[in-house]
């Protein structure tokens, strides 16, 4: 009799090997507990494990969980009453129905953006590491400020469709020419706060003068009516929520070139809602207990309820 057959390599028969095996659990646990911030394709290749056996052992086996890594500036001894001097500050004079808002500038990168998805920590409990790293300016500068009213913004500091450095002289004509006629659009209230961080362009004289005549007794600032710290970005909501948020949303759109990518922020910053900047507010109130809890040191969790 005659037997058709197939030059292809034959399947095995039986069941498949198991290679979540007692020994390879116990290699990879030892990896990682030798080198936990070292990736798991990286450990999966030292140990001749597919990514995928690897990752079904982290997860079923050692029931561990890829934490994301916390970069925040190093604080000082002299920081952490400061910090929650100005928590206490803030809850105390500033009720929750005022309209505060909070201000801040960010660096947009056409492209090269960093990737923190792939910046992991691989542990049974989370490690609540900081990592603490220097900043880099990119060439696109974005000024915006949120409140529970909404966000206004953006505003491009730019000359002839090039990026400008900030100084007070940018600042002063972006808080005149632009904040003013904008903040006009939201509730008159009279209850109307504003903050902003210690850079130098935000504290010249003639910045304070201006700041100080929209927000009578309402600032807060480096000399402003409350104080703001230095090393403490993380308590503002541009910082810990709108930045990332916007980024995240903003690479979305994949742009190509500067005037793509400025549309694509424009687009993002006028889809928030005054539902989104409650809870963003709601969240910075909260952090600011946190602080006051934590002595100013900063913050052990992640804080964002919705």
């Amino acid at each position: 009799m005659r037997a058709s057959g197939s030059a292809l390599p034959r399947k095995p028969s039986g069941r498949p090997r198991n290679v979540r095996t007692p020994e390879n659990v116990q290699r990879v646990r030892a990896l990682i507990e030798q080198s936990p911030r070292r990736s798991a394709r990286k450990h999966a290749a030292a140990l001749g494990i597919s990514d995928r056996t690897v990752g079904r052992i982290l997860h079923a086996d050692l029931k561990m969980h890829p934490y994301k890594m916390m970069v925040a500036q190093e604080l000082s001894v002299t920081d952490w009453e400061t910090r929650r001097t100005l928590s206490e500050d803030i809850l105390q004079h500033i009720p929750p129905t005022a309209a505060l808002w909070c201000s801040d500038e960010a660096h947009f990168h056409l492209s090269s953006t960093v990737n923190k998805q792939n910046f992991r920590y691989w542990a049974e409990n989370n490690p609540r590491d900081l990592r603490q790293r220097p900043l880099h300016s990119p060439r696109v500068t974005v000024w915006y400020a949120v409140s529970r009213l909404g966000v206004v913004g953006p505003y491009f500091f730019e000359e002839g469709g090039e990026t400008m450095t900030i100084n007070s002289n940018w600042y002063c004509e972006m808080l005149e020419n632009f904040l003013r006629p904008r903040l006009e659009e939201f509730d008159d209230s009279e209850d109307i706060w504003f903050q902003q961080d210690g850079a130098t362009a935000h504290t010249a004289c003639r910045s304070l003068g201006i700041l100080r005549e929209m927000f009578p007794s309402r600032l807060i600032s480096l000399r402003g009516d409350i104080g703001w710290p230095a090393c403490s970005p993380g308590l503002t909501p541009c910082d810990f929520f709108l930045r990332g948020y916007l980024k995240a949303e903003v690479y979305k759109h994949r742009p190509q070139t500067l005037k793509a990518l400025k549309d694509a922020i424009r687009e993002e910053v006028a889809a928030f809602s005054p539902e989104m900047t409650n809870i963003v507010m709601e969240n910075f109130r909260e952090r600011l207990r946190q602080c006051i809890v934590n002595n100013g040191h900063h913050l052990s969790d992640v804080i964002f309820k919705t």
